[in-house]
C-alpha cells in the first residue's frame, strides 16, 4: 500500500521575533497560511529506508540520512519508501523540507495506523505547523498553534532563485525581543496585515540584496495590496483581489524576470 501526499507551500504572512531562549531557540509569533502549489510525495512500507527525488527541484536535494523526510520516518519509528516531486525551491523561506517532513509523519500516520511518538518540533520549528496545513498562528519555538479562520488570500510568489540560509539570517537579526502581533481577524485580513511585519526582512535584504529587488517589483504591480517576504527568505509575496488578477500579475512578473521562479497560488 503507498500513499501519496501533498506538501504544500508554507508562507509566513506575518513573523514576529519575540524573544529568545537560553538554549538559542528564537520565539515567534507568527501568521501561517499554505499554497495551493507544493511538493508530491508517495510514501509505501519497505523492508528497508530508501529514498527518490524527481521534479524541477530535484538536483542537489539528498536521497539519505541528510534528507528530512527521511529523518521524519526515522522518528516515526517504521522503514518506508519514499519518492518526493520537488516542485518548490530550496531555502526559500516557504517550508519547502519542512512540509515535506510533515506530509512524510500524515502520511506514515495513514499507513501505520499510529500518531507520531516522537516530538515533530525535533525536526525544525515549522514542522509542526505544517502538519496542521492550513492557517495557524504559531508562537513559542513553533509549538505552540492555534487554528484560524481566515479567508482566503490571492497572491504571487517570487523567488529570486537565491538561497538564503535561515542561520544567517537569524544571526543578523539586531533585536530580538520585538512586539508580538495584534490579534488576527477573521475577515478584512489584508488590511490588519499591513500593520505586522516580518522582523527577518531587514537582515534577509542584507544577506541577499537581491530580496529588495523582488519586494519593488512586487510593489509596481497594479493592484497589489501587500508586499512582504515570507519567512526567512527569499522568497516574497504580493497580495491582489482575485486570482484572475494575480494571474496576470505573474505573467508579466515572469515575463519581465525570466530568471525568477514566480507562481500564482491562493493561500488559505
Amino acid at each position: 500500500m503507498a500513499i501519496e501526499v501533498f506538501a504544500p507551500a508554507k508562507i509566513n504572512l506575518t513573523l514576529h521575533v519575540t524573544g529568545q531562549r537560553d538554549d538559542g531557540y528564537h520565539l515567534l509569533d507568527s501568521l501561517v497560511v499554505f499554497a495551493d502549489f507544493g511538493d508530491f510525495l508517495t510514501v509505501a512500507p519497505s523492508d528497508e529506508m530508501e529514498m527518490t527525488v524527481s521534479g524541477p527541484f530535484a538536483k542537489g536535494v539528498p536521497t539519505d540520512h541528510r534528507n528530512l523526510c527521511w529523518k521524519a520516518a526515522e522518528l516515526f519509528g517504521e522503514t518506508v519508501s519514499i519518492h518526493l516531486t520537488k516542485n518548490l525551491p530550496h531555502a526559500a523561506g516557504i517550508g519547502g523540507g519542512s512540509s515535506d517532513a510533515a506530509a512524510v509523519l500524515n502520511a506514515m500516520t495513514l499507513l501505520f495506523d499510529r500518531p507520531c511518538a516522537g516530538d515533530s518540533v525535533s525536526l525544525g520549528a515549522d514542522v509542526p505547523v505544517c502538519q496542521v496545513g492550513k492557517a495557524v498562528r504559531m508562537q513559542g519555538v513553533g509549538e505552540v498553534l492555534t487554528p484560524l479562520d481566515c479567508e482566503p488570500l490571492f497572491a504571487v510568489l517570487v523567488n529570486p532563485r537565491v538561497e538564503v540560509p535561515t542561520p544567517v539570517v537569524f544571526k543578523g537579526l539586531a533585536c530580538k525581543t520585538n512586539p508580538k502581533m495584534s490579534a488576527p481577524p477573521k475577515t478584512g485580513t489584508t488590511g490588519w496585515l499591513t500593520e505586522q511585519r516580518n522582523d527577518l526582512e531587514g537582515p534577509a535584504i542584507a544577506a541577499a540584496p537581491v530580496i529588495h529587488e523582488v519586494l519593488q517589483a512586487l510593489s509596481q504591480l497594479e493592484g497589489v495590496r501587500l508586499v512582504r517576504m515570507s519567512g526567512s527568505g527569499a522568497t516574497c509575496f504580493g497580495v491582489f483581489d482575485n486570482r484572475s488578477h494575480a494571474e496576470a500579475m505573474a505573467h508579466q512578473l515572469a515575463k519581465a524576470h525570466p530568471d525568477w521562479w514566480v507562481r500564482d497560488v491562493t493561500l488559505s
